[in-house]
């Protein structure tokens, strides 16, 4: 899922999006969109999806994550989070009540419950207040939106989200109270935000013998494209993450035969495409030089070509890996294909 963090996955089209990566859904974020352009906004333009023109669906992250990496401009309560604009330092309070009511009138089609984001290094006794806190959120933002409708007519769902840190016993008491809910999918935060990567995977692991494999598995915030085919593995079935396109903007780009970085010398005089056996019609259009050229000038061109080259390919891997799991030989596939999206060009 493309990451459009205030609306607009940055430096590409929505046809591009839609015609040329092959984007399905895409992601907004409730902090952001709640902050700029504001709630009246949205609410006249009939949602998000009349305000960006985007006619598929949309998922937003409940703000969780953005409150709670306010450390020093956020106070964190039972009743919620009281927190500080990054824009012009106003204060404002999210409960789980206002979390599912904003999102209900940005539209999204699935809807994040609000959580308390754990760091990644928490001590135990840290997490397990953490996770209670979220448990008791969570209730309630299940409360609310069984009282509110979507102000557009469309169809919301709400996911819940494990949390525990890297505490096994956390993580299973959470799998179990967010599986007993009975949601139409199901997420996992608090990964990837500073643990280290053997330990996410087994978090993962974990937690996927719990939730339910016949609803969506969706871990949050990841990643490169080795951590996705693991986690695929261990049976995640969504994913986001703003690599591809931040990334891509300062010049590296991912591709099937390994990593490049476009500021490099050796590429000055390569006039060969960006990728051969590309997705995208970026890849055949235009050269490695000329790429090169572009995101060492400074050139918006060389953002959006080479966001839309890694996004192109992000959705190009998860429709392979999906293709081999249906084949039977995912596991097979998946060793190779690490070798060699891995290696450093």
């Amino acid at each position: 899922m493309p990451v459009g963090t205030v609306g607009s996955v940055k430096a590409v089209h929505m046809s591009e999006l839609k015609e040329d990566i092959g984007a399905q859904i895409i992601l907004g974020n409730t902090y952001h969109l709640y902050l700029r352009p504001g709630l009246d906004i949205l609410q006249q333009a009939g949602g998000l999806h009349g305000f960006n023109s985007w006619n598929k669906p949309i998922l937003t992250d409940s703000g969780g994550f953005q409150v709670f990496s306010l450390t020093d401009n956020r106070k964190l309560s039972e009743e919620g989070a009281e927190f500080q604009s990054h824009i012009d330092g106003s204060r404002h309070f999210f409960t789980p009540e206002k979390v599912i009511d904003i999102q209900r009138i940005i539209g999204a089609d699935i809807m994040m419950a609000f959580d308390e984001c754990t760091p990644g290094d928490a001590d135990y006794a840290y997490a397990k207040r953490s996770l209670a806190l979220t448990e008791r959120w969570l209730d309630r933002c299940i409360a609310r939106f069984g009282e509110t409708e979507c102000p557009y007519g469309h169809g919301q769902t709400l996911f819940p989200i494990v949390q525990g840190c890297v505490y096994p016993d956390l993580r299973r008491r959470a799998a179990e109270n967010v599986a007993s809910k009975g949601a139409d999918g199901n997420a996992i935060g608090g990964l990837a935000v500073g643990e280290p990567t053997d330990k996410m995977y087994e978090m993962v692991e974990l937690v996927n013998e719990i939730l339910p494999e016949d609803k969506p598995r969706y871990l949050m915030g990841v990643g490169k494209p080795e951590n996705i085919l693991e986690a695929i593995e261990r049976g995640v079935d969504m994913f986001d993450c703003i690599m591809p396109t931040r990334n891509g903007r300062n010049g590296q780009i991912f591709t099937k035969k390994g990593i490049m970085n476009m500021r490099n010398e050796r590429w000055k005089k390569d006039f060969s495409p960006i990728e051969e056996d590309g997705e995208s019609f970026v890849d055949k259009l235009y050269s490695k030089a000329y790429l090169r050229h572009l995101i060492n000038a400074n050139e918006i061109l060389g953002l959006q070509i080479a966001s839309i080259h890694n996004l192109a390919f992000y959705v190009w891997l998860v429709q392979e890996a999906r293709q081999h799991i249906i084949a039977g030989d995912f596991s097979t596939w998946k060793p190779t294909m690490i070798e060699n999206i891995t290696r450093r060009l």
